[in-house]
């Protein structure tokens, strides 16, 4: 092979090359998860090429640009180039009228094959190996190109959009279901998902178990009077009234008041062995309530109205019932 037909292979390598890198990397930047990179990029440890690529990410539309300059410079200028080369060398040879039609649909097809079609896939396929290896370059180029991405900018403003991350209730809810349906995730743990959801459309109110339900006890009365009352009901918690109207007086563990009746301090009163009680408005959503059982051991709250009127008892189970499954939402 003579040395003019060598540099025009070399040349076509060349291009097809600078195609493909810049084809893969833009499907690569396209397709590669936002919420990995975010990932990654927040970790302490995290490696520059991840905080380099998340900054690309931020500025999308000017690392695509700078991608498409590149890319277009090798295809339409590099192809342009390469045909005025190729028909001189052909010209040289004597067989420009039929090489070079050929050549340039040869190197059509190659640029469609090799220099996009295959690299995309690839990119795709590959979308954070091949983000997280090309940002630092992505970045030096977008240095150089600074001045012509910058008039770019000016003349069409769209490209000065930062591409933030962000999602929503439906789209998480429609991403667990694809991913339960793709076997990704347990089904369970998708259902749980939605449910975590419903609890910010669920109210105490909902949940609670009402005034009339709820184990109360007359905070002046003796342990002894209520021994039967607390061995026959089980519940854990009792709510003290005392003699006015919805006056609260605290809240009293069952475990307690039957210990005090098994050491014989049976003259007690609920009163005086209950513990500070916490109130909660009706209307408070679910989520919430749940946030506060978290720093609270006893697990239970008192719902009121708004004007401060005892209207039912809700515990922390109640919330986790949602959760799990078990609640069911009465149509009353």
């Amino acid at each position: 092979m003579s040395s003019d037909l060598f540099v025009l292979v070399l040349l076509v390598i060349i291009v097809l090359t600078g195609s493909a890198i810049c084809s893969g990397v833009e499907a690569a930047l396209l397709t590669v998860n936002p919420v990995t990179v975010h990932e990654l990029a927040a970790r302490p440890n995290a490696l520059a090429g991840s905080r380099r690529l998340a900054k690309l990410r931020q500025r999308l539309g000017r690392s695509l640009t700078v991608l498409v300059i590149a890319n277009n410079g090798f295809n339409i200028f590099g192809s342009l180039m390469l045909g005025g080369y190729a028909a001189v060398v052909f010209d040289d040879r004597k067989i420009s009228g039929v090489a070079l039609p050929l050549f340039s649909i040869g190197l059509t097809v190659l640029v469609i094959l090799f220099g996009e079609i295959l690299p995309k896939s690839l990119g795709s396929r590959l979308a954070l190996q091949v983000s997280l290896a090309s940002a630092p370059v992505l970045h030096l180029l977008g240095l150089i190109m600074k001045p012509i991405v910058l008039l770019l900018e000016k003349i069409m403003p769209a490209i000065r959009a930062e591409n933030e991350l962000s999602t929503d209730e439906e789209e998480i809810r429609q991403l667990a279901r694809l991913g339960s349906q793709k076997g990704q995730i347990e089904a369970d743990e998708a259902a749980m998902i939605s449910k975590v959801f419903q609890l910010n459309d669920i109210t105490a109110r909902d949940l609670m178990t009402p005034r009339v339900a709820a184990p109360t006890l007359d905070g002046s009365a003796s342990l002894s009077s209520l021994r039967s009352t607390l061995l026959n009901n089980d519940s854990r918690w009792w709510v003290v009234l005392g003699e006015e109207v919805d006056k609260i007086l605290g809240m009293a563990n069952r475990e307690c008041l039957l210990k005090a009746l098994l050491e014989g301090r049976d003259e007690l009163t609920p009163a005086d062995l209950s513990q500070k009680v916490e109130f909660v408005p009706e209307m408070i959503r679910a989520d919430h309530l749940l946030e506060g059982f978290r720093t609270d051991k006893s697990g239970v709250r008192v719902v009121v109205d708004e004007f401060g009127g005892f209207v039912g008892l809700i515990r922390a189970d109640a919330v986790l019932a949602v959760l799990a499954g078990w609640w069911r939402k009465s149509n009353s």
